[in-house]
């Protein structure tokens, strides 16, 4: 039995990217200081920016474009994240293996995302 979703937090996808945006933090931390203003701020930043607009998708549900415009953005965030850790695995900064990982993960929040995007009705706020 499933349980009720009662906030963003209880979406599988939030948790999902919630918790590979940790790991990301934690392997950021060992990136070089001189990379402090460009990889490391901006995988940060688009990690976290997934779970950010999901929470304000799942506050939108009322409006099924507004709803739809912030899973778009949580999911260019997603993207942007594999890009980082592309990057980052190049560099020499990451494990491969903990890069597939964490590329992996994304690859399922994608998966997730665009089906609530292609499925709004089931996730939106009905009027009646």
């Amino acid at each position: 039995m499933s349980k009720k979703i009662q906030s963003h937090r209880d979406l599988h996808v939030f948790e999902t990217a919630f918790n590979a945006a940790m790991e990301i933090f934690e392997a950021s931390r060992k990136f070089p200081k001189e990379e402090r203003y460009s990889l490391t701020d901006q995988i940060r930043r688009s990690s976290r920016s997934v779970c950010t607009n999901l929470a304000e998708a799942w506050r939108k549900r009322r409006y099924v474009a507004a709803f739809v415009a912030k899973l778009s953005d949580s999911e260019g965030e997603a993207a942007e994240t594999q890009v980082w850790l592309e990057f980052a695995v190049k560099c020499k900064y990451l494990n491969r293996d903990a890069a597939v990982k964490l590329y992996k993960s994304y690859d399922e929040t994608l998966r997730m995302l665009v089906s609530m995007i292609n499925n709004p009705d089931s996730w939106t706020i009905s009027k009646n």
